[in-house]
């Protein structure tokens, strides 16, 4: 896999480099165009958290038109790509370097590689943005950049989350790719983002004005006379209508009876064609329990799975960390394309609190949706990884940071079940890994019901329930709308063990019911916001939080018919 990824790699930063004039060069002292060349790196990098890495990594990049600002998004996001190179390099180095029949090394590395090559997809997507669009285009679609960007970061956190540190063998090799090559990628990979964060000031800086209305950019609301929006296939808005169901020819049939094409969900995702699809490829699975691990490959875009309800139809698996496998490789169903849409389904980890993590769902596909689902397990039980992920109409439950991840991620009108853990265990509903502030990233939950289960009921005042804890600096969850039982401790969020981002992070509550919704109690954090505004809110809504490109972002919830509330739902 190396050998694709590197001249996938260099294939971007030629493409670069050709299509903006961006070349390397060490320019004289004193030259007139150098000392332009500063005065707009200046502009440039003024606002980034980490002004000298901006300005070193500009020193010695000359554009064609060094007022042109698409030059210097152009080259940061080359730098970006250079530090992934440098980091499958180095993993495809360690692979051998190591003991091989180290089954713990082997699974970190191999996922180091799958998530680095992920890291690659999303720069070749910004990169494809910047070359095809000018600034007007490229402003307005800034938030699909910000989300590709912040996937790297959720990547190389991945990558990095995956080593055992108490371990020797393992902390040496995560140690290693940290110091050598992922700790440059998270820190340019964030450069990037402010500098997509604070374009329009950029732009103001190099005396460019933007026209909104140019013709390089498509408008967010671009509808047909029915409400879909005119990009979106008519064979799609007759799938996910009213009545879709009795609409609904699926390509392929699964049934354990042998009434369909296949017996496994596998083989039916596996029959995915290789040239790919038009429109949607459609998958029906029957009732029934299906004992497998399945993961849908990035390739496979726009699948729809449907099942004949939660109760009916079920996924289920029992890898957990406990017994050997690494967290990622844990997931009983993992979807890593784009456009993935699940309904009517279960997918659980039967592992139980004993297994520790375990999870049920691992998704890391752009507007990817889940809609009537039950994700069932303990400790992680959905992980969203990366890119914008909707839910709805769905039952979660678990127990330690069972809903965690690095995405912008809404949960709306659903059902959240804090489940009884071990006696010497508590509950947090979610651990959001935001790692710097520019990025885009958090866990919203919306008109949602949090409740415990009944085992846990008659203990729920000795087993301590939070709404989340901070897993990384800048995590960001807010829980608005939504109605809280009173076993959830008054405390409301708990500190990551070990940590100090209570004065970094932005947790918000907003217009909640229950008793458990007071927040007299609530902890003192600087970051703690407690009852935000009604305007403070509104960014937190699907309308806002999930933005992005006219190919994407809110757009496919509305033309789906997938049922949703762009807004506020208590009026």
């Amino acid at each position: 896999m190396s050998g694709k990824v590197i001249v996938s790699a260099v294939s971007l930063i030629l493409v670069v480099g050709v299509a903006l004039g961006v070349v390397v060069v060490v320019n004289k002292k004193g030259d007139p165009e150098l000392q332009a060349q500063q005065k707009h790196v200046q502009a440039v990098c003024q606002d980034t958290d980490d002004q000298k890495l901006c300005h070193d990594t500009f020193s010695n990049v000359k554009g064609v038109d060094v007022a042109n600002p698409k030059a210097y998004i152009a080259a940061v996001i080359k730098a970006t790509a250079d530090g992934v190179i440098k980091a499958l390099n180095m993993s495809d180095k360690l692979t051998t370097e190591y003991d091989k029949n180290d089954s713990g090394i082997k699974m970190a590395l191999d996922d180091c590689k799958d998530l680095l090559q992920s890291s690659m997809d999303s720069l070749q997507y910004s990169t494809d943005l910047v070359r095809e669009h000018n600034l007007d285009a490229i402003h307005f679609q800034s938030a699909d950049i910000k989300n590709w960007l912040s996937a790297v970061i959720s990547y190389q956190q991945a990558c990095m989350e995956n080593f055992d540190s108490s371990k020797s063998g393992e902390k040496n090799i995560k140690e290693q790719l940290h110091v050598e090559s992922l700790d440059h990628v998270e820190k340019i990979t964030g450069i990037a983002l402010d500098i997509v964060n604070g374009l329009s000031q950029i732009l103001e800086k190099f005396g460019l004005k933007l026209n909104l209305t140019s013709s390089g950019s498509r408008s967010l609301v671009e509808v047909d006379n029915e409400g879909y929006p005119s990009w979106f296939s008519a064979s799609d808005r007759k799938l996910m209508g009213k009545g879709w169901r009795s609409r609904t020819t699926p390509n392929v049939i699964v049934a354990k009876d042998g009434s369909g094409k296949f017996k496994k969900v596998a083989d039916a995702i596996a029959s995915y064609p290789k040239e790919g699809v038009k429109g949607r490829y459609i998958i029906y699975v029957k009732a029934g329990v299906y004992d497998e691990y399945i993961t849908v490959p990035k390739k496979s875009v726009n699948i729809l799975i449907y099942g004949d309800g939660p109760l009916k139809t079920i996924i289920t698996g029992h890898k957990n960390f406990a017994a050997g496998t690494k967290t990622m490789q844990t997931a009983t169903f993992a979807n890593t394309a784009p456009g993935f849409i699940a309904k009517s389904m279960t997918f659980e980890n039967t592992a139980g609190p004993d297994g520790h993590q375990a999870v049920a769902l691992r998704n890391q596909g752009d507007t990817s949706a889940f809609v009537g689902c039950h994700i069932l397990g303990y400790q992680d039980t959905l992980y969203v990884q990366t890119n914008r992920q909707f839910y709805r109409n769905c039952v979660i439950t678990g127990t330690i940071d069972f809903i965690f991840g690095t995405s912008p991620t809404l949960i709306q009108h659903s059902v959240i079940i804090c489940r009884k853990p071990n006696m010497n265990q508590f509950n947090t509903v979610t651990a959001d890994g935001t790692l710097q502030k520019s990025m885009s990233t958090g866990i919203v939950i919306q008109d949602c019901n949090i409740v415990p289960e009944q085992a846990l009921f008659p203990v729920r005042f000795q087993i301590k329930s939070y709404l989340g804890r901070p897993w990384k600096a800048y995590s960001r969850t807010v829980v608005m709308e939504s109605t809280i039982g009173d076993f959830l401790h008054p405390d409301g969020w708990i500190p990551w063990a070990g940590e100090n981002f209570e004065n970094t992070l932005y947790y918000a509550e907003y217009n909640n019911a229950g008793p458990g919704a007071s927040v007299s109690g609530r902890v003192k954090w600087k970051g703690y916001h407690g009852l935000i505004s009604r305007n403070e809110a509104t960014k937190f809504t699907a309308a806002e939080f999930l933005k992005a490109g006219p190919n994407a972002g809110t757009n496919w919830l509305k033309g789906l018919r997938v049922p949703h509330n762009l807004g506020f739902v208590k009026g």
